[in-house]
């Protein structure tokens, strides 16, 4: 109603209208902090530029200012701006190619098989999983957790809280496979026990992309091969 109170969604809205501040965005979706130089590179801008982009993100609360000296360093302000870009990401239809050349093609392509999306698994390799888990009733319908579920994730040494200040488990639609993977409080915690296992592993010259070890694919064999078409993960 016309008066009323409501949300600045235009001003918040308005951050994203812009190809430097999203590049910068995309970039932090790894969870780590970064410097204003790093991201001018990203955004291909000068880093005075990107200095004024920074203070915009600060502006509207998507973004958390860390200081160490003289160093400033920039990161996602928690999980809720990830899952707002996140989401932003999987609803825009339209995707912008990877550059041509040989590099850019492979780099590409490893994000697409598996990346991490701020602190859980996306990509071919997270929708896999997350299709396993429905194929061996660990996951119900609505993405809870059934009592065979939480027994696999205590094998692996999760153990979900019983009272969570987040989600558990949630579906996210993946932007590259429009499809949904895991996401929530045990998808981090699954990730996080990935990286620990030594399960998967960082993609080279890469900060998001990862790929399965061969303890990975022994230890997580049951959910992989629960789909046939997901024997090229890897």
């Amino acid at each position: 109603m016309e008066g009323t109170s409501s949300p600045e969604l235009a001003a918040t809205a308005a951050v994203f209208a812009s190809e430097a501040r999203a590049s910068m965005l995309l970039l932090m979706l790894d969870g780590r902090a970064w410097t204003l130089t790093e991201l001018s590179k990203t955004a291909s801008i000068a880093r005075s530029s990107a200095s004024e982009h920074a203070d915009k993100l600060l502006d509207v609360g998507l973004v958390e200012e860390v200081r160490q000296g003289r160093h400033r360093y920039l990161r996602l302000a928690g999980t809720r701006a990830a899952d707002l870009i996140e989401s932003l990401a999987a609803f825009t239809g339209r995707v912008r190619p990877a550059r041509q050349s040989l590099d850019a093609q492979h780099r590409d392509r490893a994000m697409r098989e598996a990346r991490t999306c701020y602190r859980h698994l996306a990509g071919k390799l997270g929708v896999a999983l997350t299709d396993g888990m429905r194929a061996q009733g660990f996951i119900e319908s609505d993405f809870s957790f059934t009592p065979p579920g939480r027994a696999w994730l205590a094998s692996l040494g999760i153990d979900l809280p019983k009272h969570p200040r987040r989600t558990l488990a949630r579906p996210c639609l993946d932007w590259t496979e429009r499809r949904e993977h895991l996401a929530g409080l045990a998808a981090d915690m699954l990730l996080a026990t990935l990286r620990e296992n030594a399960w998967i592993e960082i993609v080279p010259s890469s900060t998001r992309a990862v790929r399965l070890t061969a303890a990975g694919r022994e230890g997580l064999a049951d959910l992989l091969l629960a789909d046939p078409s997901n024997d090229d993960l890897g």
